[in-house]
């Protein structure tokens, strides 16, 4: 290689280096304004020399003259000459300076009028001379090799290779880094790092294939445990030949034939069983290697989290001090692995978030004063794997989300009706922030207002199959948290039929898989549910959801209980057939391209394509299913007490009244109730029959004697369906009886409007 084509590409080295180093001195240089900053400023400071010395030699003039006055700004700061909130802004313009310089190498060997200016400025507030802007051409050694950057920018794990720092002799075949030892400044230098950067086109294709040829092993198994088969029958066939032999008088030449016969089929049975296990010990070890290749080319295509973290406390810094916010981000465990195609996605969720965080969430410096809270607000990110997902947490301990307040701007913005909004539940009132249009905001201005920020989150989450949960408490603060698969190249699935097809479901959406029985069902929200772990759960039919078939045609067919986020549902499918690593490759065809409910598909080992779901569409519909709009239901927001002795029920019956956009209060029996009445008014009474200590007769009777309580309208839920049982009711005083098993919405919204 020429002098000339060797200058080229170490100028392009230097290029790629420099991008991640000033990322790491931006990062440090946001940690001057912490208490413990004699760390950062070390770690700033040996990048900025060794950058320095890198440009120098490579004839970057300007670079180096600006890294050499950022030096000195940071010394000035370390001798309380410069305040940390003044070197902290002049030493972020530099880095921007520098990343415009590298745009274009004639600038940074020259400088701009831009950079000059700001050189002249590092150098006037540290109060030192501003050096020539002359390339250094000293014929002197190499210098040791920096150390890497940091792994997070390259686009797989681990660190990237130390880069040279100068150009070699135009005789040597490569430039080779000097033996480990100390640095100039008396430190251990970092070892060597033994990783690449790859095409990520590459690594696709090699997860591709990988995925190929893991289905195209499992066909080889299924292939020799045929043969294994045929084989048996080959060996059935050789011993009732035998006992044939055995079984008949034979002359002595037919005698002699039918010995050595018998010989060499013991020879051919022996041979052909040792072949049979070699070969399906073959395919077994080839099976596992493929395996573990498909594992090494996944986990090639994870960058650590600090590829997606590492702009986001500058960010954060200069959106507080626009608002006046003083803010500290804190980051953990930014060394789990994502994929690198999610990438994208999972930064602009995070930054949504992160703007939202520091606009909505943290209060202005005097109101957190008032509140007994430190000035600085607090943002924390943290992540963690969970087998197969990723968990990602924001938290701020801000002002917290009020539900009520989020209720009244819904129906402000015509998003929801005021009853629609009284029917909510406080999660689902919270939920309302990822609405497309909602905003807490009056005013537009740049970082929110047009209530398009959270419903972004939730839609690329979602196309990533993840989910998003929210946790907020009011004065206290907000936690948002993001629920990824660590990898879209190779996912983990149960595997289910419908009819003669099959479909996966993501292992990580599924909780659990259980046959109900006729009698387990019940009626809430005027939709069929079970009870699952102490909870209603919408029972659905997979098969008429996805519009296949008629649904199961037996009575305890299996189910698949998903979870997305904090929603369930019961889907119900023909059969389970297994639960397996798959490759995803994505819809191919115009009649599974854009179709609802359809994330991808895999190939499998018998021929047959399975359709993976994308359960947060099958989770919308579900949710659309479960709760109709009851448009008879009354317009006045009712406070119900509900008496009843099953905690089952009580969860059963309160989510019904408040579908229909009432209040409840619970009891747990006849005693408990009479409590509650006699200490809060209440517009309706809801109870039931075969309680402890009072039943609902008497506690009925006892209401309806009471003048000042008289007027109370009473309905009785029981499971008692008999007339004699009416009756009693309605000798009791009770104004409606309803069947526990007949309970639906539209019943009970009826009786309601009749009474109150």
């Amino acid at each position: 290689m020429d002098t000339e084509s060797l200058k080229k590409s170490l100028l392009s080295k230097f290029v790629e280096v420099t991008g991640d180093r000033l990322q790491t001195i931006q990062l440090g240089a946001i940690d001057l304004e912490k208490a413990d900053a004699e760390q950062a400023a070390e770690n700033v400071a040996r990048e900025l020399h060794t950058m320095k010395g890198e440009a120098r030699m490579l004839g970057l003039a300007a670079v180096g003259q600006l890294a050499h006055a950022c030096e000195d700004l940071l010394k000035a700061n370390r001798d309380q000459k410069v305040d940390a909130r003044t070197a902290t802004d002049l030493l972020l313009r530099a880095c921007d300076a520098i990343s415009d310089l590298l745009e274009e190498l004639d600038s940074a060997k020259e400088g701009s009028d831009h950079s000059n200016a700001l050189a002249a400025k590092l150098a006037e507030t540290s109060g030192q001379s501003l050096p020539p802007l002359q390339p250094t051409r000293k014929k002197a050694p190499p210098p040791s090799a920096p150390a890497g950057p940091p792994a997070s920018s390259a686009p797989v794990p681990g660190p990237r290779p130390t880069q040279p720092s100068a150009p070699p002799a135009p005789s040597a075949p490569e430039a080779r880094p000097s033996a480990p030892g100390l640095d100039e400044h008396g430190e251990r230098k970092a070892p060597l790092d033994r990783s690449i950067r790859v095409n990520v086109e590459i690594l696709d294709a090699l997860g591709m294939l990988a995925g190929d040829l893991l289905v195209e092993s499992a066909r080889n198994r299924l292939r020799a445990d045929e043969l294994t088969e045929l084989l048996a029958r080959f060996a059935r066939v050789g011993d009732a030949l035998l006992r044939f032999h055995q079984s008949h008088q034979h002359d002595k030449v037919s005698h002699d034939a039918l010995e050595r016969m018998e010989r060499d089929l013991h020879l051919l049975r022996d041979d052909t069983f040792r072949f049979v296990r070699h070969h399906v010990d073959g395919v077994n070890t080839l099976h596992g290697n493929l395996s573990q290749l498909a594992d090494n080319v996944a986990e090639a295509r994870l960058v650590p989290l600090a590829t997606v973290f590492e702009a986001f406390p500058r960010a954060v810094r200069e959106i507080g001090i626009s608002q006046g916010k003083q803010v500290d981000l804190v980051i953990e465990k930014t060394q789990v692995g994502v994929d690198r195609s999610m990438v994208g996605d999972v930064r602009d969720a995070l930054v949504h978030l992160l703007r939202n965080a520091v606009d909505h969430g943290l209060e202005a410096v005097d109101y957190r004063q008032t509140l007994g809270k430190s000035d600085v607000g607090k943002i924390q990110i943290r992540a963690r794997a969970d087998g197969d997902m990723l968990h990602i947490e924001v938290e701020d301990d801000g002002r917290g989300m009020d539900p009520e307040h989020l209720r009244r701007v819904a129906v402000a913005k015509k998003l929801l009706t005021p009853h629609q909004a009284n029917a909510l539940t406080e999660r689902e009132a919270i939920e309302l922030i990822f609405r497309a249009g909602f905003s807490t905001r009056d005013e537009v201005s740049e970082l929110s207002g047009r209530g398009v920020g959270m419903d972004v989150v939730k839609r690329k989450v979602e196309a990533l199959s993840g989910s998003v949960s929210v946790q907020s408490k009011v004065g206290r603060g907000t936690t948002i948290a993001l629920r990824l698969p660590q990898s879209l190249a190779l996912m983990r699935v149960l595997l289910v039929r419908l009819g003669d097809d099959v479909y996966g479901v993501p292992a990580a959406e599924v909780e659990a898989v259980a046959r109900f029985k006729p009698e387990d069902r019940m009626e809430v929200f005027g939709t069929v549910a079970v009870m699952h772990r102490g909870r209603p759960t919408s029972l659905v039919a997979l098969g008429p959801l996805l519009a296949l078939n008629g649904g199961p045609r037996f009575d305890r067919p299996p189910a698949v209980v998903v979870r997305h986020g904090e929603e369930r549902a019961a889907l119900v499918v023909d059969g389970l057939i297994d639960e397996r690593e798959v490759a995803v490759k994505p819809c191919g065809g115009e009649f599974l391209k854009g179709a609802p409910f359809i994330a991808g598909t895999a190939a499998l080992e018998d021929g047959r394509i399975a359709v993976l779901l994308h359960v947060p569409d099958i989770m919308a519909e579900v949710r659309r299913m479960a709760r109709p709009v009851v448009e008879q239901a009354s317009a006045k927001r009712l406070r119900v007490l509900l008496v009843d002795d099953s905690p089952i029920a009580r969860a059963t019956e309160s989510a019904l009244v408040k579908a229909l956009g009432h209040s409840v209060e619970e009891a747990q029996d006849g005693e408990d109730g009479w409590t509650r009445i006699q200490a809060s008014p209440f517009d309706l009474v809801l109870t039931d029959v075969q309680m402890p200590r009072l039943d609902g007769f008497a506690f009925t009777r006892r209401l309806k004697t009471n003048p000042e309580l008289a007027r109370i309208p009473v309905i009785i839920l029981s499971s008692l369906a008999s007339p004699e049982d009416r009756r009693r009711g309605l000798d009791a005083g009770a104004d409606g009886y309803l069947i526990k098993g007949e309970l639906g919405v539209e019943s009970l919204a009826l009786a309601i409007d009749r009474l109150v």
